[in-house]
């Protein structure tokens, strides 16, 4: 009984063994034995297939109706049972191995040129911030949630470096320096004035208050500032001289006025003349003190003006260190002349640069380079009549003519006085003709009149009036023979005046030369002892 109950057991043993699962079976190839396999037709043994020997080397199970034998009977179970021909037919069939995913090589970077660049990767968007969102959430969460250093972390100024503490010591040290600078530096220009500051200053006194000494530090901070917005002299102009007899002084402008300057690819800068501007200045330097300011450095106006004028009938070159600066602005202020402004004209071509004296001002256009240009020369009849009527306020005549154009409206009015005036000659009535009819339709009354007394040679006043001539007649015939008289001397005399002038201005240099060099030498060479006779004497 018992030899039979154990070979049931070892029967059943048997029977579930061929049954088990996978594990007892041999494996899958892979798939990349399975394609060299199919491409060689040999068969060869697999490195995953079960050796002859596994069955031997299992252990031998327990003798029947021991203990051992007793407890695997019991705790494994019975497989069920299936037919034998589908437990055949299923350990003979072979498994379909698994086919893993080809790469596409073609999608690869091509290394044999060189690593590719990264920076369209970078810039697509695929490192900003929200690919680091996974990492600072991990941060977070080591941290607990909260702001500032971690756990063990060294605080921020640990990982500041020596060279960064020594910069932002010494930065610390230059702003405390420059706050105790400007402390002193105030308290330094607050303290009292001396006696001319005091008189230049009467409406801030001295005094410790400390409103008293900040308005001082003010007012002596305003003058420094000044002295490089105010005039380079506070008398542009020395005193009148008596003997130069020109009772008016005309200010005329450079830049856009006399000259014109461009610049072109083909030739650089060039520097065009005006038309008529020699006769300007040749003609009214017999009635005005030309005088010129301009906007433009005299190291750049100087060259320019000589070759202009000559023969200098400009008599005073002002520049831009003569100017002043105000609100931003170049301002030429006529109180810096040091002439009555009632007797003063200023011709320009900026309103803006006459704005402390727009009532002696006379704005023309801008000349930008026009040969047919008679702008200028237009004005000279008007300025002629000035001289000759003598007026005592040449603001008021330029206010007559204010909202017109100067020289068509003096024509305008020289025509009607004209016509007036022959139709008294006419009538035979010359009381009072030609001298005071163009004055009456400009609406003022002259002061005096320079034509009164004829000069030798020339005509008496009343009989040119007898035969129709208006006293501005005379005066431009007058005006007219002292111009070519002087034309014709410049053309006699000028290159000899030219040539004198240049030798004139050599010996100037060299003597200042030789002045500078024994100034500087002698502070290196002993002075020279007097002799025994200079001594005894």
């Amino acid at each position: 009984m018992l030899s039979r109950a154990a070979a049931r057991q070892a029967a059943s043993l048997r029977a579930a063994t061929l049954a088990a699962p996978s594990a007892f079976r041999p494996r899958s190839m892979p798939a990349i034995w399975s394609r060299g396999m199919a491409k060689n037709n040999k068969q060869q043994p697999s490195r995953f297939a079960t050796s002859p020997n596994s069955h031997a080397q299992k252990p031998s199970p327990p003798p029947p109706g021991s203990a051992a034998s007793q407890s695997a009977s019991q705790s494994t179970p019975e497989p069920p049972k299936e037919p034998a021909a589908e437990r055949v037919s299923e350990s003979n069939a072979p498994q379909e191995p698994t086919q893993e995913p080809i790469p596409d090589l073609s999608k690869l970077p091509d290394l044999t040129q060189g690593i590719p660049s990264t920076l369209e990767y970078e810039t697509s968007g695929a490192t900003d911030k929200a690919a680091l969102s996974a990492v600072e959430e991990e941060e977070a969460a080591k941290t607990g949630g909260r702001g500032g250093r971690g756990k063990g972390e060294l605080p921020a100024s640990a990982y500041v470096s020596s060279t960064e503490r020594r910069r932002q010591k010494l930065a610390m040290w230059a702003l405390a320096l420059t706050g105790v600078s400007a402390v002193v530096g105030v308290a330094y220009l607050g303290r009292d004035w001396d006696e001319e500051e005091l008189k230049k200053n009467p409406e801030v006194p001295n005094g410790w208050g400390i409103g008293l000494w900040w308005k001082r530090a003010m007012a002596r901070m305003g003058s420094t500032v000044s002295y490089y917005q105010e005039p380079a002299f506070e008398k542009l102009l020395p005193d009148p001289d008596p003997s130069f007899a020109r009772p008016y002084t005309l200010v005329i402008s450079l830049e856009d006025m006399l000259v014109h300057s461009e610049w072109s690819r083909e030739h650089g800068w060039r520097v065009a003349k005006r038309p008529g501007v020699d006769y300007f200045l040749h003609y009214l330097s017999q009635y005005y003190e030309i005088v010129l300011f301009t906007t433009v450095p005299f190291a750049t106006g100087e060259p320019l003006v000589r070759k202009l004028d000559p023969y200098r009938f400009i008599m005073w070159p002002l520049f831009r260190e003569a100017t002043k600066y105000q609100d931003g602005e170049i301002v030429k202020d006529l109180s810096y002349l040091n002439r009555d402004l009632s007797k003063v004209i200023i011709i320009d071509t900026e309103p803006k640069h006459v704005r402390a004296q727009p009532e002696n001002a006379i704005i023309l256009p801008k000349w930008t380079g026009d040969p047919k240009d008679r702008e200028l020369v237009s004005l000279v009849p008007f300025l002629e009549f000035i001289h000759t009527m003598q007026y005592s306020d040449v603001r008021k005549v330029i206010k007559s003519f204010e909202g017109h154009h100067i020289p068509t409206e003096f024509a305008r009015r020289e025509a009607l006085a004209r016509a007036e005036h022959n139709k008294r000659i006419q009538a035979k009535s010359s009381r009072g003709g030609g001298m005071s009819w163009l004055s009456s339709h400009l609406g003022l009354k002259p002061s005096n009149m320079s034509l009164m007394v004829a000069p030798e040679g020339e005509e008496n006043p009343q009989e040119a009036f007898a035969k129709g001539k208006m006293l501005q007649d005379i005066a431009r015939e007058r005006g007219m023979r002292n111009y070519l008289m002087l034309e014709e001397e410049i053309r006699k005399n000028g290159e000899k005046w030219l040539k004198e002038e240049q030798e004139a201005m050599e010996k100037a240099q060299k003597e200042a030369m030789k002045s500078m060099k024994s100034s500087f030498f002698g502070w290196f060479t002993p002075a020279e002892e007097p002799n025994k006779e200079s001594k005894s004497n």
